[in-house]
């Protein structure tokens, strides 16, 4: 089963790649605590203008460089969209 993340549009600085930075909350060991940690993916953009804040949905895909292991599967939330409303 491939996985699907959820997260923001930090670069579009590359052809066909953007970042994406996933946040999710994980419990202190100890503490219990909720504490939120990030890690940054790149994604296949396959051509679909991105905007940096966009929040999208990706879905894990067969490595197609050293690094990038998903791709875009749907915009959830636009920027620009945003802006207009």
């Amino acid at each position: 089963m491939a996985k699907t993340l959820r997260g923001k549009v930090t670069s579009v600085a590359m052809k066909n790649t953007a970042v994406v930075e996933v946040f999710r909350k994980t419990p202190h060991p100890m503490y219990k605590k909720l504490l939120t940690r990030s890690k940054k993916f790149k994604i296949e953009t396959e051509g679909k203008e991105l905007t940096v804040g966009d929040t999208v949905r990706v879905v894990e895909i067969k490595p197609l460089s050293k690094d990038k292991h998903f791709k875009l599967l749907d915009i959830v939330e636009s920027v620009k969209e945003a802006k207009h409303e």
